[in-house]
């Protein structure tokens, strides 16, 4: 699959006229909890030629395509929009920086990047997204008795996001794992996630799962604190001047 996806990401570049400077996995591949059947959700973000920037009518700064019936899913934003995003601490566009799983990428590119990303950090910017996410997941789990584990891992992960955000400085790393050890959390509930994420392993993304009580107690929790200290984190220091500079040498 990685022969056809990075097959897909040369016709992209050639039809677009265009520079990947990074394709990435994200999702539950790039997280560190696929099922068998997971998609491949690929990112991007790409560069045009510097006369395409040279207008002053708004074009398409994005693209969404899907391959392979739709189990290949690669989406992007131009550099433009992506580091207008950066300074906003877009949490979706921090975790694709930090991807392990890349098909191509400028080396030169991603270590600036994830330099700037670093100083324009907004612990305040990203916990109300992982906050939004973890809330939305945790009342699907409430719902019914039985829940997609595909969901419940999603409540998981954005609570434990927020719970990093509060007690760490850096971002929160895309793979849950790193998010995991990098916390302070009960044994029990660690050897517990480590079991569901071996199970999420061998199972179809339809399968439905119960009970679980502990670790929704934990989600819950994590929301808790983040609703009671949300307003109280710093927001970003980043200048804009930086992100200019950036931009300017990579057209140049």
């Amino acid at each position: 699959m990685t022969e056809k996806i990075i097959q897909y990401l040369d016709k992209i570049e050639k039809e677009k006229e265009i520079k990947i400077l990074l394709a990435c996995e994200t999702g539950s591949r790039a997280w560190g909890f696929p099922s068998p059947d997971s998609d491949f959700d690929i990112r991007i973000i790409y560069v045009h030629k510097k006369d395409w920037y040279l207008s002053l009518s708004e074009k398409n700064d994005s693209i969404e395509l899907m391959f392979e019936n739709n189990d290949i899913d690669i989406t992007g934003w131009d550099l433009r929009k992506s580091l207008r995003l950066l300074q906003k601490s877009n949490p979706p566009l921090l975790e694709r920086i930090q991807s392990p799983i890349l098909y191509k990428s400028d080396n030169d590119f991603l270590v600036k990047i994830n330099e700037i990303a670093n100083s324009q950090y907004s612990r305040i910017a990203t916990i109300h997204h992982y906050l939004s996410m973890a809330k939305k997941f945790t009342e699907e789990l409430k719902e019914k008795e039985d829940y997609k584990l595909k969901n419940f891992f999603y409540a998981l992960r954005s609570a434990t996001a927020c719970k990093w955000i509060l007690e760490r400085e850096e971002m929160p790393p895309i793979e849950f794992q790193k998010m995991i050890d990098g916390l302070n959390i009960e044994s029990n509930l660690l050897n517990r996630i480590g079991e569901l994420i071996e199970l999420k392993a061998t199972i179809s993304e339809s399968y439905l799962h119960k009970g679980e009580n502990e670790l929704i107690s934990f989600i819950e929790n994590c929301i808790n604190s983040a609703n009671e200290q949300r307003n109280s984190l710093p927001s970003s220091k980043g200048d804009v001047k930086e992100l200019n500079s950036f931009f300017l040498k990579m057209l140049s």
